[in-house]
């Protein structure tokens, strides 16, 4: 085949003009069948989706594209030397044995590839974000709803049981009105800010380069630039697709929230300057309008660094009228009742005031004494998800339910979408320095 950048174009435009041909080319799964599943982008993400999808039971891996043949080997020793295996995705496309794929590219790729798999018969779990630029989003919508194909962004928390909790308790009024939502996710590590490692035998004949960069400018050949994808904006989307799209997709499922009307984003490149051109700290705030029937209008803050010197961390607080409900690493959940006691400020009264006043606070706030008890907030609540427990492998337990009941499956291209559209117009804002305005209703700008 011919690998050349503009051979390759042409071919996969070729190739999406005839798909439409291929769109009922999807094979009757029966009830005792396995779910045959393809990875494409074999990469840490993409082997770890496969591996949680396989846990999952009567899910048979049957094929592996990647442009790195370490990567194809790698996938032949864990999985079988019968894997098909090939360096351009659209072969594992074209098999009629394929069921449903699974997509672990760099983000440059997503749209492509999910829409050549959907015309191709194929569902889809794709990973976040969803597209890489917001322009791209609307297609992959357009092709679930042409298709009719499954189609599942890869962000797990919206399967977590400790969100389903979450949403549980915001829905009952726990906090009673929302006002405002902090979020972050933080790092401390070369590993947690991309600095993958780079194979020894990384060299043209082991990388089709030209094929990678087929959906990218122009580049001459550098590893680097393909084990460290999420560094540079040519593939990747930076902090805001790789960790805020989490925040928004766990945030959206808890609240029904749909999205922002208006982005603003800061930050800067402090600390890993390695030649990166995305900041490795990202501020975001987001202006949330109120939706009838589900929330208040509410501001919401994200916050992503890779410079501060403790340990990985992520959280949530939800901050309402009544309470507050937290959500730490996605493991414990709290719900703290707010306290009921006002507090006072009599320093400066007549003393004759002073007990007039402490009186009357006593009787509608009885002190009360402190126990091993009562030292927590009155009413405190904690949740905390089992000793190892994996919302991915649950993520991959809601997809291949949907393929085999062919019902919807819990984060769509719409719902992927509008989790994607903040975080990339979060981008546009720190790049173009500008406030962003969206609607997320109808997905435009």
């Amino acid at each position: 085949m011919p690998t050349t950048r503009r051979h390759f174009l042409t071919s996969a435009a070729a190739g999406l003009a005839a798909a439409p041909m291929l769109a009922q080319s999807g094979r009757k799964i029966s009830p005792n069948d396995n779910v045959h599943i393809a990875l494409i982008g074999a990469g840490g993400q993409g082997m770890g989706d496969c591996a949680a999808s396989q846990r999952v039971g009567g899910v048979k891996l049957l094929a592996v594209a990647d442009v790195y043949q370490g990567r194809l080997d790698r996938s032949r020793e864990l999985w079988g030397k019968d894997v098909f295996i090939s360096r351009d995705y659209r072969e594992v496309l074209a098999r009629p044995d394929i069921d449903a794929v699974i997509i672990g590219t760099p983000d440059c790729w997503h749209q492509r590839i999910s829409i050549d798999a959907m015309r191709a018969g194929k569902d889809v779990y794709c990973e976040k974000p969803m597209v890489q630029h917001i322009g791209m989003g609307q297609a992959v919508v357009d092709a679930q709803r042409e298709t009719g194909r499954i189609f599942q962004v890869g962000s797990q928390r919206v399967s977590s049981i400790l969100y389903l909790k979450a949403r549980e308790l915001f829905r009952a009024g726990s906090i009673g009105e929302l006002n405002m939502i902090e979020a972050w996710w933080d790092r401390n590590s070369a590993i947690g800010a991309w600095q993958y490692s780079i194979p020894p035998d990384a060299t043209p004949a082991n990388i089709d380069w030209d094929r990678f960069i087929a959906a990218a400018p122009p580049h001459p050949f550098d590893p680097i630039r393909l084990f460290r994808w999420r560094n540079y904006r040519d593939y990747g989307t930076g902090v805001a697709g790789d960790l805020f799209v989490h925040l928004f997709s766990g945030m959206h499922l808890i609240t029904s929230a749909v999205g922002p009307h208006r982005v603003y984003a800061s930050g800067g490149l402090r600390f890993w300057k390695d030649g990166r051109d995305v900041p490795d700290v990202f501020y975001g705030l987001f202006d949330y309008e109120a939706r009838e029937n589900a929330h208040p209008a509410f501001n919401l803050a994200l916050r992503v660094n890779f410079v501060d010197g403790g340990d990985e961390n992520s959280g949530f607080r939800f901050i309402g009228s009544e309470g507050i409900l937290a959500i730490e690493d996605a493991l414990t959940l709290t719900l703290t009742p707010r306290q009921k006691a006002p507090g006072y400020t009599i320093d400066t009264f007549p003393q004759e005031i002073r007990e007039e006043f402490l009186a009357q606070y006593n009787k509608e706030y009885p002190p009360q004494p402190v126990t091993a008890s009562n030292m927590r907030p009155d009413g405190l609540e904690t949740f905390e998800a089992p000793e190892g427990y994996d919302d991915h492998f649950n993520h991959h337990q809601n997809f291949i339910a949907s393929v085999r009941s062919r019902t919807p499956a819990v984060e769509d291209a719409v719902f992927g979408f509008r989790a994607a559209a903040p975080a990339l117009l979060g981008n546009v804002s720190y790049f173009e320095k500008r406030i962003c305005n969206w609607n997320p209703e109808t997905m435009t700008a």
